[in-house]
Order: structure tokens, then sequence, then C-alpha cells
């Protein structure tokens, strides 16, 4: 099993920044594919930021349109963390945000592990 814990939500005013991290334990993989998703009231979950092995020591970096040039995820695997870097913060972006790994990169919902999620609220 692999559990993930994130920490670093809260309130920021429009154009603030905010950094999360996601902690996993477990049987954790530096070959897993981490990625963040977020949750709006109302709304279906959806893919925001994602990295995976892409081998030769290097990790891809993939990035939902709405956040692309804002966002930043990144990994440290000797911490066994995930980090999402968020800059020029929007009202749009207030949400749930979920941490997940899965042994396959994908876009979807479909991962294996999920956190609890940590609230971010982006005042106007």
């Amino acid at each position: 099993q692999l559990q993930l814990v994130e920490s670093g939500g809260g309130l920021v005013q429009a154009g603030g920044s905010l950094r999360l991290s996601c902690a996993a334990s477990g049987r954790t993989s530096s070959n897993y594919a981490m990625a963040w998703f977020r949750q709006a009231p109302g709304k279906e979950r959806e893919f925001v930021a994602a990295t995976r092995w892409s081998g030769r020591n290097t990790y891809y970096a993939d990035y939902a349109d709405s956040v692309k040039g804002r966002f930043t995820i990144s990994r440290d695997n000797a911490k066994n963390t995930v980090y999402l870097q968020m800059n020029s913060l929007k009202p749009e972006d207030t949400a749930v945000y979920y941490c997940a790994a899965n042994p396959i990169y994908t876009r979807t919902i479909e991962y294996d592990y999920w956190g609890q999620g940590t609230q971010v609220t982006v005042s106007s």
C-alpha cells in the first residue's frame, strides 16, 4: 500500500503563491507517476499536473492548459515528496487539491492511490 498526505493549502490573495507538498509512505516507487488534481464545489475532479519517469534520470512534467506557466510540479525522490508550486493564483484556482500516485501515467482520475486533499482558497 502507498499512503499520500498533502499539506500546504490555505487562503491567499489573487496573484499570490502557495506550495503544496505530498509526502508518500509505504510502497513508494520513483517510477510511479505522481499527479495533482483539484475539485471545486459542484465540479468534477480535474487534472492539474503530473510527473513521470522518462528515463535517463529525468522526469517528464505535464500540465493542464489552465495552469501552464503558473504552476510547477517537482519531486524529491530521496524524501518521497512531490511538490506543486503555484504562482499568480487566480480565484478560479480555488479548490481542494489532491495528490495521486499510479504505476501508469495518465491524465484521467484512474489513479490507484489518493491523498485526503488540501483546501486552496484564492480571494479576489
